[in-house]
């Protein structure tokens, strides 16, 4: 099957509107109709529903979203392998939670780039069940992530614990202040919202949730308020007196895994990156 055909597919799926698709892809909207009828005769079956601007996947297509998005990775990744110079000889692809990277992945991109100069580099975000399923089939080499999955194929190593703390934009206040105005409740995971709930039980759910540390952070920032973020993060706003500590707030520490495919062929690779973790 044409690779072309899969991409654009993902684009149609992603953007929900063949000219969008059309534009990002730098073709006419027909060329991306095109595209679809091949793959939709190629595999015998419609793979979205068409009903006026609502285009959704089909069951079918909902199914073959799963197998395109490897296959794609797997062909760019080789396509990236193949063409090295004769400098670069090794690649390795990573890949985190969004927290993940806003705490501790960006810094350690910088460091593996700088430091294993004969390396090529494949960075990725991801929720936690794809960056699994894409160790699984070989298209990811390391992950990490807040939960330490519990599967025979996979090795996972705790590398760091990650404090998270009470911060505000309000100067002095106590955490009782604090969570009764302008309290934002960030998910952090599950481990924390039931850390979470033992020590604040008798107070109302928050008027905001948010599912990302960095849009709490954001948020502290331009309207103000009080949140749980990752130490990392708010280390700067601390010293620039941007942010407070809400100094009486008990600290929730999370747990930081790397995961990598037990018989991974880039295990010397990810041992070497991981050490500079630390």
């Amino acid at each position: 099957m044409d690779i072309d055909l899969l991409k654009t597919f993902l684009e149609v799926n992603r953007t929900r509107h063949f000219g969008r698709a059309a534009d990002n892809l730098y073709l006419s909207q027909s060329a991306i109709s095109a595209r679809i009828r091949l793959l939709e005769e190629n595999i015998g079956a419609e793979v979205f529903t068409r009903d006026r601007n609502d285009i959704r996947l089909t069951p079918i297509g909902r199914k073959l979203l799963v197998h395109a998005e490897s296959i794609v990775t797997a062909w760019n990744r080789a396509r990236q392998e193949v063409s090295l110079g004769t400098d670069i000889e090794k690649s390795l692809a990573i890949g985190g939670t969004p927290s993940m990277w806003d705490i501790l992945l960006q810094d350690w991109l910088h460091r593996i780039y700088a430091q294993m100069t004969d390396l090529a580099l494949t960075a990725e975000v991801g929720s936690a069940d794809d960056l699994l399923r894409k160790l699984l089939d070989g298209t990811l080499d390391l992950a990490l992530t807040f939960e330490g999955p519990k599967m025979v194929q996979l090795k996972v190593k705790e590398i760091r614990s990650v404090p998270i703390i009470m911060v505000s934009s309000r100067k002095g206040i106590n955490s009782e202040e604090a969570l009764k105005e302008n309290y934002l409740l960030v998910n952090w995971g599950t481990s924390f919202l039931t850390t979470h709930a033992k020590h604040f039980k008798d107070y109302p759910v928050p008027r905001v949730q948010l599912g990302l540390g960095r849009m709490a952070h954001e948020f502290l920032l331009s309207v103000g308020g009080s949140a749980y973020l990752a130490e990392p993060m708010v280390k700067h706003d601390l010293q620039n007196k941007n942010l407070f500590k809400v100094a009486n707030a008990p600290v929730i520490e999370r747990s930081a895994f790397a995961v990598w495919y037990e018989r991974s062929e880039n295990q010397e690779i990810i041992e070497s990156a991981l050490a500079l973790l630390a």
